[in-house]
C-alpha cells in the first residue's frame, strides 16, 4: 500500500514524520563542519641573536653533547641518571598511556558484541512451578560515516607525540641538571682546598701576631682581629662543606638514588672538565628542535583535531543493532529455535545544546593552546638570549680575572723575593697571598659559571634532538 492510498487521518502523521526527518537532515546539513588546513600559530619573528656563537650556524649539536666536556665520570653520571631518574620514568609511562589512549579512541569505530544467558524460576500459590531459560547476543555498531572517530584518533596521536616531546624535554633537563650539579660539586671541592689553605695561612699569621704581641710590637687588638678572621674563615669552610653535601644529595636524587647514599669522589673542576666550543643554532631550527616547543605545537594540533571531532558530532549518526537469541522452558530445548533481528537507526542531534557547546569549548581550548605555544616560543628566545649574554659576559670577565690573578702572582713572587732580602716582613707576604687566593677563588667561580652557561645554551638550543615538522598526526 502506498502512502497516497492511506486514509487522510492515517496519512497525515506519516507525512509529518517524513517531513520532520527531512527538515532535521537539512538543519544538520546547515551545520558548519568545515575545517581550515592546520597551520603553525604565528609568533614574533626573530632573525638573529644579540650574541652570535663563534661557530658556523650550519653546525649542529651532537645528541650526546655532554661528552664535549671530556669527563668520563660525567658520562657515567648521565647514563646512570637516564636509567634511574624517576621524573624521566614518569614521562616514559605517560607516553605508554598516550599510546593506549590511541587504541581506545580507535575502538569507537569498531562494533561491540555482548552475550548473555539467564534463567527465571517462579512459583505462585496454586500454580505449577515455572522455569524458563534464555540465551542471547547483541551486536552494536555506530558507523563512522563522517570520520568523527578518526578525528578523535588523530587528536590522540597528536597527544602521543606531545608526550614523547615532553619526555625529550625532561631528558634534556635531566642531563642539564646532572651536569651543572656535578660542576658545582667539583667547584666546591676546589674551593674547600683553597679555603683550607687560606685558613692555614691565617693561623700562621696568628702565631706571628701572638709572638709580636708578647714582645710588645703590636697591640692585643691586632691579635683579636686575626682570631676573628680565623673564625670567619672557619665558618666559611663549614658553609662550603654544607653546600657540598646538599649538592651531593641533589645529584643522588637526580640519579634515582636515596639522598646520602651516593658520594662523588673529591676532584678539581679545572682538572677534570674542559670547556667545549659553543654550539650554533638558528631561530628557525630552534622552533623545530626544542622539545618543549614541539610538545606545545602538538598540543595545538590536538586541540585542532578535537574541534573537527566536535563539529562532526553535529551530523546525523547511523547505528546498526543486531540481536539474536533463544528461550525455552526446558534447558534441553534451548538450542532448538532462534530469533534474529536487525535494527538500523539514524540519530539526528536536532536540538542538543551540548553539541553546540562542545564546539565552542574546543575552539576556546584551541585558542588557549595557541597562546601557550606562543608563550613557550617567547620563553625559548629569552632563554637562548640570556645564555648567550651570560656566556659572553663571563668569558670577558674571565679575561679580567685571569689578568688579576697573573698580576697578583707576580706581586706575590716579588714579595717573596723581598722577604729573603729582609726588605719586607712575613706579614706582607701573607697578606699578598691572601689577596691572590681571593682572586683565584673568583676565577674558579667564573670557570664554573662558563661551564653552566654552556650547558644552559646546549639545552636552550634543543640539545641535539632532530628537527620535527609538526603536521597532521595521522600522516
Amino acid at each position: 500500500m502506498s502512502i497516497d492510498s492511506l486514509p487522510v487521518r492515517s496519512r497525515s502523521p506519516v507525512r509529518r514524520s517524513l517531513a520532520g526527518a527531512v527538515c532535521a537532515t537539512l538543519l544538520c546539513g546547515c551545520a558548519d563542519v568545515s575545517m581550515p588546513d592546520y597551520k603553525r600559530p604565528e609568533t614574533p619573528l626573530k632573525t638573529s641573536w644579540s650574541q652570535q656563537p663563534q661557530v658556523s650556524p650550519a653546525e649542529t649539536i651532537a645528541p650526546d653533547w655532554w661528552r664535549e666536556f671530556q669527563d668520563p665520570y660525567l658520562d657515567t653520571l648521565v647514563q646512570r641518571a637516564i636509567a634511574g631518574n624517576i621524573d624521566v620514568r614518569i614521562l616514559a609511562a605517560r607516553i605508554q598511556l598516550a599510546g593506549a589512549e590511541i587504541g581506545e579512541a580507535r575502538a569507537g569505530a569498531l562494533p561491540s558484541l555482548a552475550a548473555g544467558a539467564g534463567a527465571s524460576f517462579e512459583k505462585s500459590t496454586g500454580q505449577k512451578f515455572n522455569k524458563q531459560f534464555n540465551l542471547g547476543t547483541q551486536v552494536n555498531w555506530d558507523i563512522d560515516i563522517w570520520g568523527k572517530v578518526e578525528k578523535g584518533v588523530q587528536a590522540q596521536k597528536a597527544a602521543y607525540q606531545a608526550s614523547e616531546a615532553d619526555w625529550r624535554a625532561g631528558y634534556l633537563t635531566l642531563v642539564s641538571n646532572v651536569s651543572t650539579t656535578y660542576f658545582q660539586i667539583l667547584q666546591l671541592d676546589e674551593q674547600l682546598d683553597q679555603q683550607q689553605r687560606a685558613l692555614d695561612k691565617n693561623r700562621q699569621i696568628l702565631g706571628i701576631y701572638e709572638a709580636m704581641e708578647k714582645n710588645g710590637l703590636i697591640p692585643g687588638t691586632r691579635v683579636l682581629q686575626q682570631r676573628a678572621e680565623i673564625n670567619r674563615l672557619t665558618n666559611d669552610l663549614l658553609e662550603l662543606r654544607r653546600s657540598r653535601d646538599l649538592a651531593g644529595n641533589a645529584l643522588a636524587t637526580l640519579l634515582g638514588v636515596p639522598a646520602g647514599e651516593f658520594k662523588v669522589p673529591p676532584g678539581h673542576l679545572r682538572d677534570r672538565v674542559r670547556l667545549p666550543v659553543v654550539p650554533g643554532g638558528l631561530p628557525a631550527e630552534l622552533l623545530k628542535r626544542r622539545p618543549d616547543i614541539v610538545a606545545a605545537e602538538f598540543r595545538v594540533l590536538q586541540a585542532y583535531d578535537l574541534v573537527g571531532e566536535a563539529k562532526l558530532a553535529q551530523l546525523p549518526s547511523i547505528s546498526l543493532t543486531g540481536r539474536g537469541g533463544t528461550s525455552s522452558f526446558a534447558l534441553t530445548d534451548l538450542l532448538k529455535s532462534f530469533t534474529f533481528g536487525l535494527l538500523p537507526s539514524i540519530n539526528i542531534p536536532l536540538l542538543d545544546p551540548s553539541v553546540k557547546a562542545r564546539v565552542k569549548t574546543t575552539e576556546a581550548q584551541t585558542r588557549v593552546a595557541e597562546e601557550e605555544y606562543r608563550k613557550t616560543v617567547m620563553a625559548a628566545f629569552e632563554e637562548v638570549e640570556n645564555a648567550l649574554v651570560n656566556l659572553d659576559a663571563h668569558k670577558k670577565q674571565r679575561t679580567e680575572l685571569q689578568q688579576q690573578v697573573d698580576q697578583l702572582r707576580t706581586v706575590s713572587a716579588q714579595i717573596e723575593a723581598q722577604l729573603k732580602e729582609g726588605v719586607v716582613s712575613q706579614l706582607e707576604v701573607f697578606e699578598t697571598q691572601r689577596s691572590l687566593l681571593s682572586a683565584e677563588l673568583a676565577l674558579l667561580a667564573n670557570h664554573q659559571q662558563i661551564l653552566s652557561d654552556t650547558v644552559t645554551l646546549y639545552k636552550a638550543l634543543g640539545g641535539g634532538w632532530p628537527a620535527v615538522a609538526v603536521g597532521n598526526a595521522s600522516q
